[in-house]
């Protein structure tokens, strides 16, 4: 997964920089993550295992060994234990989406490209936006509707390619689910501004590998698909996960969620780098319209965000 994908989880601090040298940092940080996600569809296709659950359980066994180490180190036992404490029904919800996404990311990658997955997932800012919308009447700006608007036509154009046999359209529709999954927990988090990513996620993982482990024909897997999928658990989800919540913190939401397309651009370069997996046209067109609407929109959220600083 590309978490993200989580992708795109909401910040959990104070927005504003505190200084330029912590921008910077939290800029690295934050490219760091996407880079980390990005290598989730590259690392899979080295995979020998046939059991699709199977990669799911062990992903999940080793992205939850790694984020509570994270939490323990940075939190301490106590403070681990009140993250938890205070997560509630809202945490319990994002938990619940991540399961759903982290899992579907796997099955997805079966069936379509990793271009089509990570692509569709880029739009996940703006179906939170939607979907805000329509259950909760949040007011959205003029020009997030033409961004919506935008991205829901991307998407039409990469999905048409399974309704003329091109792709399976399992697989679409399993990367459509994940972007909602992820928009989804979106929304939960900005209305819950208290609730922090790290323990959802990990209850997410959790949720995730007790479901893969029910499913799966087998767990046993080679050394080498062993070390793939600690590779998938703690490097690309949990690691992703820690540098995204350490530099997300440091600088304006905008600019967060703006270099955080780092990942649905630089996922399909490595499968097309390392396993020859060049994407559809309609892949690519699809998904350029989508890229181009988010970083228009995040370029336009982040000039109001700065306006905003400078007239207080």
């Amino acid at each position: 997964m590309s978490v993200s994908a989580v992708p795109l989880p909401p910040v959990t601090g104070p927005d504003p920089a505190k200084s330029s040298s912590e921008a910077a940092i939290g800029c690295l940080l934050v490219a760091g993550a996407a880079i980390a996600w990005s290598t989730g569809g590259a690392l899979t296709r080295f995979l020998e295992v046939s059991d699709n659950w199977t990669v799911v359980f062990w992903r999940s066994v080793f992205a939850a060994l790694f984020l509570m180490c994270f939490m323990l180190v940075r939190d301490g036992p106590r403070g681990t234990l009140r993250l938890f404490q205070h997560m509630g029904l809202a945490g319990l919800g994002v938990a619940i989406c991540f399961a759903i996404a982290s899992s579907c990311f796997i099955i997805a990658l079966s069936y379509t490209t990793v271009a089509n997955v990570l692509l569709l997932q880029a739009g996940v800012p703006l179906l939170a936006a939607l979907i805000s919308w329509v259950l909760f009447r949040e007011r959205v700006s003029t020009a997030t509707w033409i961004a919506i608007a935008v991205v829901i036509a991307g998407v039409a154009i990469m999905v048409s390619d399974s309704l003329d046999g091109e792709v399976s359209p399992i697989g679409d529709m399993l990367a459509l689910l994940i972007a909602v999954s992820f928009a989804s927990a979106t929304v939960i988090t900005r209305r819950k501004a208290h609730l922090r990513m790290t323990p959802a996620v990990f209850l997410g993982v959790v949720i995730a590998a007790c479901v893969a482990s029910l499913m799966a024909g087998q767990l046993s897997a080679s050394a080498r698909d062993f070390a793939l999928l600690f590779a998938l658990g703690a490097v690309n989800l949990g690691l992703g996960l820690a540098l995204f919540v350490s530099g997300a913190r440091l600088i304006p939401s905008a600019l967060a969620a703006l270099i955080s397309t780092l990942e649905p651009v630089l996922g399909p370069v490595w499968v097309w780098l390392l396993h020859n997996e060049v994407p559809a046209p309609r892949t690519l067109i699809g998904g350029a319209i989508i890229l181009c609407a988010l970083l228009m929109h995040l370029n336009w959220q982040y000039r109001r965000q700065r306006r905003i600083q400078a007239a207080r």
